[in-house]
């Protein structure tokens, strides 16, 4: 299994979501991978969701 770590930027407001990071105030601890993300997961700044992301290098 890859140890490194994605990122994914918000195409509406430019937050990005780091893997190794995590978003812990929506309950996704670190170095949880976007593929294991819910579905209804939304953008923590502007409400999006997964589908306006995109992943960046």
């Amino acid at each position: 299994m890859s140890t490194q770590y994605r990122k994914f930027l918000c195409v509406v407001c430019n937050y990005i979501y780091d893997e190794a990071k995590g978003d812990p105030d929506s309950g996704l601890a670190p170095g949880t991978r976007w593929e294991d993300i819910p579905e209804d997961w939304s953008c923590p700044e502007c409400g999006v969701t997964k589908a306006d992301f995109e992943e960046i290098t």
